[in-house]
């Protein structure tokens, strides 16, 4: 896939019980890292996808899953995300010593993360 998914992010209401029901569902250990003003929960990815959570920040949203498709170059990316009818939900943004990520609303009303690392 010549642009694979990467990472699957929890947007949630309440990480602490979050937390707690994937620790006891799937034996996952989530590692915090500070995040800014906030902290973000990395879980470890072993085999498979990386993922992480962190507290919703939209008023009103309820928890859910979003995923990451990696990127070559994310400004065209997601210029053409938004020429094939996308809108963008958030713009493209730094994550220091990490990456770019931006997030996108596709045409259908899908929530995609577009991600491209650092190195």
């Amino acid at each position: 896939m010549a642009s694979p998914f990467v990472h699957l992010e929890l947007n949630t209401t309440d990480v602490s019980k979050a937390k707690a029901f994937y620790a006891a569902l799937f034996d996952w250990k989530a590692e915090d890292v500070p995040a800014g003003l906030s902290t973000y929960s990395m879980l470890g990815a072993g085999r498979g996808t990386a993922g992480g959570m962190l507290r919703h920040t939209a008023a009103g949203a309820s928890s859910a899953w979003l995923a990451y498709v990696k990127v070559d170059d994310i400004a065209a990316a997601t210029e053409k995300a938004k020429l094939l009818g996308a809108t963008l939900m958030q713009e493209v943004t730094e994550v220091p010593g990490m990456g770019w990520l931006c997030i996108i609303i596709d045409p259908t009303g899908a929530a995609l993360g577009i991600w491209k690392p650092k190195t």
